[in-house]
């Protein structure tokens, strides 16, 4: 059990408890998320003298003493490495490059402990950091069905590095998608806020209300066959499904997209994600990292 003693100062009073904790936890590089701190917030994990429990919206007071407890059996919730086949492009004692396969989950969820990139990942390396114990390693993520480059952190020292450069947004990254009809222009800027779906709850979609955020993507057409257009695509921002989201708004969904295109007109998603670049969180040198284009979209390409 690992217990941390926090003392509200003045200019943090009135603040949401939430909010104070994320704040401490940048400032000591403990890097828990927010979701995480709620989380331990719910489970009664964060106490103060003689209340006996706590909402994330509590607004903390000047001179309060927060105590958080962290439990470290939560290190070990079951996840079990398994033997998946791992294409490793890049390992050095901070950080490792892998080329993601299409239809592998990237970590274990409730009731699910098993057949995750997670689970791969505990066979593959000896170390992994353990900011959040219940995804070792994983700084970002992709769909389940989006194949392509990740970085994985194998220091807590890479992975807080890391988050900071997603949080700034100032990691590259670029994909490649095959969509449905002709692209009209050569490429152009996708600026449209994202939310979750008012219907569909693990779905998103645009949406103009307070709930939405800012999105951008910009894309370059490739290439247009009779029915398909190949893209390149770079994220400006990190919403979830921000990819497919966008291009199905604009009328020309990814293929293989059953939730946004409710098309089959490939064997799967057609989103891969080709390149990375980033700065070392050791070295501060920005390097970069490329993964070839899968086999299928260059078959297909070639055939329609």
């Amino acid at each position: 059990m690992q217990e941390y003693v926090i003392k509200v100062e003045d200019v943090d009073a009135g603040k949401r408890l939430d909010l104070f904790l994320v704040d401490f936890v940048r400032r000591t590089g403990l890097g828990f998320s927010r979701r995480f701190i709620q989380t331990l917030i719910k489970e009664g994990k964060v106490s103060s003298q003689a209340l006996s429990s706590l909402s994330p919206h509590y607004k903390v007071k000047r001179g309060q003493e927060l105590k958080i407890r962290i439990d470290d059996s939560k290190k070990d919730k079951g996840i079990l490495p398994e033997e998946i086949p791992l294409e490793i492009i890049y390992e050095d004692d901070d950080l490792a490059i892998i080329n993601k396969p299409t239809g592998l989950v990237v970590h274990p969820g409730a009731g699910n402990l098993r057949h995750t990139l997670v689970n791969a990942l505990l066979y593959h390396f000896k170390s992994l950091s353990d900011i959040n114990p219940d995804r070792p390693g994983i700084v970002h993520r992709l769909d389940k069905d989006t194949s392509g480059i990740m970085v994985i952190a194998k220091t807590n020292y890479a992975h807080l590095e890391l988050v900071q450069q997603f949080a700034k947004h100032s990691i590259k990254r670029t994909y490649i998608a095959i969509v449905k009809g002709r692209m009209e222009f050569e490429e152009g800027f996708i600026e449209l806020p994202i939310g979750r779906h008012p219907r569909r709850r693990k779905s998103m979609c645009v949406g103009f209300d307070t709930r939405s955020r800012y999105a951008k993507t910009y894309y370059r057409t490739l290439k247009r066959l009779d029915n398909f257009s190949l893209l390149e695509l770079k994220p400006y921002t990190g919403r979830t499904h921000q990819l497919r989201v966008h291009l199905a708004f604009l009328g020309h969904p990814i293929l293989g997209d059953v939730t946004y295109g409710k098309n089959k007109d490939f064997i799967r998603l057609a989103l891969h994600a080709k390149s990375i670049g980033f700065t070392h969180p050791r070295t501060k040198q920005f390097i970069e990292f490329h993964c070839d284009i899968p086999k299928e979209f260059i078959n297909f390409l070639r055939t329609s």
